[in-house]
């Protein structure tokens, strides 16, 4: 405010000389004649007792009066101002991209609201401003970037959709959003079209082309006010891992600086077991060492205070390498000619896979055996035990993938072994000459099944026909009987081969088509196989589940039915997940670009104030003018009711 707004609010001081008024106000007592009262002398009072304030009514109507008056005077020279758009008077089209990133909760420490709130706000503004024929359309710009709400002329159906949007710690996308908001607005009737654009522009990417540069819509940053950084700065542990005694937390921080004097903290519970100061860089990692080697879950914590609280607290995890794959075979029967390892392991090596492969004698007979496996490739088994048959169907059950390879071995299974429940029926060894396969337009072999065409082994393994039916075939003998063929069962799958991967049976584990094979397997096991720790909004996605359960950070989160059920976590921190019964623990981790706060770079004419700023708005002057109107004519009736009446004589 201005002198004159403290100038003209200065008379409200006056409101002391009502005061004084009637405490000096005196009122002359009624005289009455009483006779005896002459034979005492008078006498000069020495003192006079100050009368007290009296109409006290009437003392606060004046007050009352004297500070509307000064708010009277006042109210010209403040203005307040709210967000519009210029229009040149014809209907417009607008999509808003609204910035729902981690950094937009960078927090106001004078007015303690986020920059998404404020952004929100000015939307509300807008859409105030609009008028009938008018459409609006809403794109949030986190990423990946999405329609919150299709084009429509509603706008009361636009405020209540900009209502139920709320922060999250997502990546940005603003390159994305902006095509997507060209696309809503593109084709709509409306001859003015534009997009509005309210963020704070740090996307990670500073010394990107400016935004807005090659756009045949307008594009308006609307509040370039965003765009200012955080006082404060932000430090965010972006994740912490456990190795024996060893607590590993990596961090970013906007600058060096904002990690002065703080400290990582390693709590259990509201306990702290250990620390370790902060290095004084942009990124790094600090390490603590936590007492004893039990399997208590602990939290890292970041000391002090910065711009994003969201980021300050990361869950440590137990450190794993990457999903493993089991191969169960008979190493000596199955080693190449040359002396080498079995052939499906050297499939396995030239696919340069991202997973450890992992030799094991025999199929895992205990639960715990079978934690490090994302996939089990079991080569040509002689039956299962009922032990190894109860771990691996809880192994497909939970999400794992077996790949069985049935052989003569399989249909010669001692006492006691056999397949269920994966095969109800015995298999059938057939030595018979078998023609290839027929090459179909397999999604999961495509051009490779043609090298499977002239397959000629030296026998081939049979199912019964309730088990037949029971699987898909992927890839079928000539007489119609599957090659291969897979099954659903909870969460995981079951693949089987009708053909050993041993090259005394056939040169299959030799051609393409074998390599696709395991080249589809494994791309199916990573999809099962979700780390523990992802980046914010990667979905987690549960095949073949039928209950799912999830409370993250803040409470409770519906999962999505697409295809399956799947979670997308907006928000950085820990999810505890019940899965069909089964419950696991799994991190969201924030973003380090998002810890940079250097904004992006805008066109000069997405600033141009012909699109639209700040409009004053000033009317509240007449409402005080009407209730000083009516404190005075509440004064004049006052004093006609109070006013004193003549004596009788």
């Amino acid at each position: 405010m201005t002198f004159l707004t403290y100038f003209a609010l200065g008379v409200a001081l006056f409101v002391v000389a009502p005061y004084l008024a009637h405490r000096l106000r005196r009122r002359h007592a009624e005289e009455r004649p009483f006779a005896p009262a002459h034979l005492v002398p008078s006498a000069r009072p020495r003192a006079r007792r100050r009368a007290k304030l009296e109409d006290r009514t009437l003392f606060l109507i004046r007050a009352a009066s004297i500070i509307a008056l000064a708010l009277l005077g006042a109210s010209p020279l403040v203005r307040c101002t709210r967000l519009a758009m210029s229009r040149s008077g014809t209907s417009v089209a607008i999509a808003f991209v609204l910035d729902d990133s981690m950094s937009m909760r960078a927090t106001d420490p004078v007015t303690s609201r986020t920059k998404f709130r404020r952004a929100r706000e000015g939307a509300r503004e807008i859409l105030a401003s609009l008028r009938e024929g008018d459409a609006a359309a809403i794109v949030l710009a986190g990423a990946p970037a999405r329609v919150a709400l299709g084009a429509t002329t509603d706008i009361s159906s636009a405020r209540a959709a900009l209502e139920a949007m709320h922060e999250t710690d997502r990546a940005t996308d603003l390159d994305g959003a902006l095509a997507i908001a060209k696309t809503l607005v593109a084709d709509l009737p409306q001859i003015d079209r534009r997009i509005i654009v309210l963020s704070d522009l740090t996307d990670g990417k500073p010394d990107a082309p400016p935004l807005g540069e090659a756009s045949d819509v307008a594009v308006w940053m609307a509040m370039p006010e965003l765009r200012e950084p955080a006082a404060a700065g932000d430090c965010g542990l972006l994740s912490a891992d456990r190795s024996g005694a060893s607590i590993r937390v990596r961090f970013a921080c906007t600058e060096a600086s904002v990690a002065k004097d703080r400290e990582i903290e390693i709590k259990d519970g509201d306990k702290v077991i250990a620390s370790a100061k902060l290095p004084e860089t942009t990124v790094g990692e600090a390490v603590a060492i936590v007492p004893g080697n039990d399997a208590r879950e602990f939290v890292a914590a970041l000391t002090g205070t910065d711009a994003i609280a969201s980021d300050d607290l990361a869950p440590v995890l137990a450190e794993t390498g990457p999903a493993a794959i089991a191969v169960v075979g008979n190493r000596t029967d199955q080693a190449v000619a040359t002396g080498g390892v079995p052939a499906v392991e050297q499939a396995l090596a030239a696919l340069h896979l991202d997973m450890t492969v992992r030799p094991i004698p025999q199929a895992p007979d205990r639960k715990e055996d079978t934690a490090a496996f994302a996939a089990i490739i079991v080569d040509d088994p002689p039956g299962f035990t009922p032990e190894e048959r109860h771990v691996l169907a809880a192994f497909v059950e939970r999400g794992g993938m077996l790949l069985l390879a049935l052989g003569p071995h399989a249909a010669a299974a001692p006492l006691g072994a056999n397949f269920e429940p994966l095969l109800s029926r015995a298999v059938e060894w057939s030595s018979a000459s078998t023609k290839g396969a027929v090459a179909t337009a397999s999604p999961i072999f495509g051009e490779a099944a043609a090298s499977l065409e002239d397959l000629a082994p030296a026998g081939r393994a049979k199912l019964a026909d309730e088990d037949a039916s029971a699987y898909e075939t992927v890839l079928a003998w000539s007489d119609g009987s599957p090659l291969v063929a897979r099954r659903m069962r909870g969460r995981g799958e079951v693949w089987m081969t009708t053909l050993p991967f041993s090259l005394d049976t056939s040169d299959f584990a030799l051609r393409p088509g074998f390599l696709a094979l395991l080249d589809a397997f494994v791309s199916d096991a990573r999809t099962h196989s979700a780390k523990r720790r992802s980046d914010v909004a990667v979905p987690w996605t549960f095949p073949g589940a039928r209950q799912l359960e999830a409370i993250g950070p803040v409470g409770p989160v519906t999962p999505r039915n697409e295809g399956g059920l799947r979670i997308v976590p907006e928000l950085a921190g820990a999810y505890a997940l019940t899965v069909d019964g089964a419950k696991e623990l799994r991190v969201a981790a924030p973003i380090a670009r998002e810890i940079d706060f250097r904004p992006r770079a805008v066109t000069s004419k997405a600033t141009s104030s012909s699109l639209g700023g700040g409009v004053a708005v000033v009317d509240v002057s007449w409402i005080v003018a009407l209730v000083l109107l009516a404190l005075l004519a509440s004064e004049i009736v006052l004093r006609a009711l109070t006013r004193p009446r003549g004596q009788v004589a």
